[in-house]
């Protein structure tokens, strides 16, 4: 906050089952390890909602703009133009468009940024519950599905 004053932080969020699920079973490039273990990711995702708690708590009210993924899918558009509005920028149908685009991605979704927002990664970690207690414990009670 003191070093970079204007910035915007904008703390994106999804549910912690499906964030988990959705690294855990992608084999991501080394230095993504804590993605392997059920334990390590749910730890590594209960660590960054702590660290967001925190500057939550020191940080002036509405220095941080949270962004629910499940909301995004309910409303692109309209979660699209509360993000750059907070960022004092001008809306731009680019962004709701933004499966439109011939430039190259080279990222773990590079498929999924060709076709149009969708609920397809919700709740794919349901067939696996059964398998998915070490990670419920790491997430602990406040994020683990009850």
């Amino acid at each position: 906050h003191l070093i970079l004053p204007n910035a915007k932080i904008i703390d994106a969020r999804r549910d912690p089952m499906d964030c988990c699920w959705s690294g855990f079973k992608q084999l991501f490039a080394e230095g993504q390890e804590f993605t392997y273990s059920l334990d390590d990711i749910g730890n590594y995702y209960r660590g960054y909602v702590d660290l967001m708690a925190h500057w939550d708590s020191v940080l002036p009210e509405g220095r941080v703009l949270r962004v629910q993924h499940e909301d995004v899918l309910e409303d692109l558009e309209g979660q699209v133009r509360r993000i750059l509005d907070y960022c004092g920028l001008p809306f731009d149908q680019a962004c709701v468009d933004f499966h439109k685009t011939d430039r190259a991605v080279r990222t773990a979704s590079s498929e999924q940024v060709r076709r149009p927002i969708n609920k397809s990664g919700v709740e794919q970690w349901r067939p696996y519950e059964a398998h998915l207690d070490p990670l419920k414990a790491a997430l602990g009670p406040d994020l683990a599905p009850q």
